[in-house]
């Protein structure tokens, strides 16, 4: 069972995050697109857990996080019209960020794009019903050194 809303884009968080407000009551609340997992932007203790796991200094995975935002921003812009699709078991994160795939304009779908293109990577830690295909696309992009994997073999 899935739930679809319609946004407007109001503002962007990240390369996995945005501020959108529902099209019918007005109201903005953040969302996390889900299944996907891009380098954090800022130093906080996730990004000292992955400079850690990955062995790559905190500055740099802040640099990627950067390109992912950019690349995020480049598919979708601010007051763009899209529908969040969310899987009922899943609404929201342990932060309060609703959850959802986000369907853009032209019909693709921007998790999809994040993953695809090289700037975000399946976020292994919950399942999503896509995650399997998320995988999969993963690492088509790593194999082709999309995106971000242009430049480091992991992130």
């Amino acid at each position: 069972m899935t739930r679809n809303i319609i946004l407007k884009i109001k503002r962007f968080v990240d390369g996995d995050g945005l501020i959108a407000e529902d099209f019918i009551t007005k109201k903005q609340f953040e969302i996390r697109l889900y299944g996907i997992d891009a380098p954090e932007m800022t130093y906080c203790n996730k990004i000292k857990k992955d400079e850690k796991e990955l062995h790559i200094p905190a500055a740099f995975l802040i640099k990627l996080g950067y390109m992912s935002f950019e690349f995020l921003k480049s598919n979708i812009s601010i007051g763009d019209k899209c529908t969040l699709i969310q899987e009922e078991n899943n609404l929201q994160d342990k932060y309060g960020r609703s959850l959802g795939y986000l369907i853009l304009n032209d019909g693709r779908v921007l998790n999809e794009i994040m993953i695809k293109e090289g700037y975000a990577k399946p976020y292994n830690d919950v399942f999503c019903e896509m995650l399997p295909m998320y995988q999969e696309w993963n690492l088509e992009a790593k194999i082709e050194s999309k995106g971000l994997y242009s430049i480091v073999n992991k992130f």
